[in-house]
């Protein structure tokens, strides 16, 4: 019979990230990382000092998983596949967007994103306070969007257009969500997940062009 791998702190943090997706944020304590791993709690405190320091690894975790460009690589088709990739993660594991920018010690995978991000985006011409406001209202539209994904009142494979037709909405009421629902819910390739790409190429247009023209 084979012994189980020893106990360390890549383990415990790949536990932490399983018993978050499966109770969210609140379900992690070093109890139920030690269950989800067969050990006590306390064989947990020899690798890492309390829970603020495994949700600290949690976030490093996150942005580990998410896909970063080289600095040379064209920062448009960078930033958005950033993006894309960005909102996979967080959609997947949705406990992360509460965390990634709230914890105080920011580990380097956390680091190494923001700062290959930038780096990238200066790389290409970009002044730093240009960098600065491209990556951050990218990062607000991901978090945005992706927080919209999770809350919708549907699940993924029932689709806009079911939960739609539920509402029955009267068009003498409400005569322009109507006219939305017919022109666009109601048909076969309507989905709200394309509305992703459409936002992105809007922001990233912007950008190309206070790239192309700073101003005075």
């Amino acid at each position: 019979m084979s012994k189980a791998p020893a106990l360390s702190r890549d383990r415990i943090v790949e536990a932490a990230v399983a018993v978050a997706d499966g109770g969210g944020l609140s379900a992690v304590s070093m109890r139920n990382v030690g269950d989800q791993l067969g050990v006590r709690a306390m064989s947990l405190y020899h690798h890492v000092a309390n829970k603020d320091e495994i949700l600290d690894a949690l976030a490093d975790w996150v942005f580990g998983q998410i896909w970063l460009p080289a600095l040379d690589d064209p920062w448009r088709p960078a930033m958005a596949a950033r993006a894309d990739s960005s909102r996979a993660v967080l959609f997947e594991h949705g406990w992360a967007l509460g965390l990634i920018e709230s914890r105080r010690n920011p580990g380097p995978a956390l680091l190494r994103h923001h700062d290959t991000v930038l780096g990238c985006l200066l790389a290409n011409g970009f002044s730093m306070r240009l960098a600065s406001h491209a990556f951050s209202v990218l990062d607000a539209y991901i978090y945005g969007f992706v927080v919209t994904e999770l809350s919708l009142p549907f699940a993924p494979d029932e689709g806009a257009a079911e939960f739609a037709a539920e509402l029955d909405l009267p068009f003498e009421a409400y005569p322009h969500m109507a006219r939305m629902l017919t022109e666009l819910v109601f048909t076969e390739s309507y989905d709200f997940g394309d509305e992703f790409s459409y936002g992105l190429n809007l922001i990233l247009d912007q950008l190309d062009s206070r790239l192309s023209s700073p101003p005075a």
